[in-house]
């Protein structure tokens, strides 16, 4: 499985996320987009397989996933202060991935519904929903 984790900003959240699937799903593949280079340079660090920044890279790696994994800003245009672009949050909608989103309330897009969890606790309830999207108990 081709895991993707799509983050911008500082690429704190993705630094996250891939530490975390990395520790659990040692064996899986994990690619990294980062919406700007900062973003990019935390999931590098954090242990992404394969790396790379930009609108384009957001596209062709929606192509090749598996899962996409990111905040729920990924699938809205201008969301995350402007670096989500029309493109990429279409990349991300029309993908045949299966997407893992974390209901970040922020940049004007609130998920009512959701307790207020920290980004630590839906970083863990995200890799325990990949895990069973991987053994297929979903």
């Amino acid at each position: 499985m081709n895991i993707l984790v799509i983050d911008g900003q500082g690429g704190g959240i993705g630094r996250q996320l891939i530490e975390a699937l990395k520790k659990a799903l040692p064996e899986q593949k994990i690619s990294a987009v980062g919406t700007n280079a900062l973003a990019t340079q935390a999931m590098i660090k954090a242990g992404a397989d394969t790396a790379a920044t930009g609108e384009n890279a957001v596209v062709v790696g929606c192509r090749r996933a598996d899962i996409i994994v990111g905040t729920i800003g990924v699938t809205v245009a201008d969301s995350l202060w402007g670096e989500i672009t029309p493109k990429m949050a279409l990349a991300v909608g029309q993908s045949d991935a299966v997407r893992i989103l974390l209901p970040m309330n922020i940049c004007n897009n609130f998920v009512v519904g959701t307790s207020k969890m920290s980004a630590v606790d839906l970083v863990d309830e995200a890799v325990i929903k990949i895990k069973e999207i991987i053994t297929k108990k979903y």
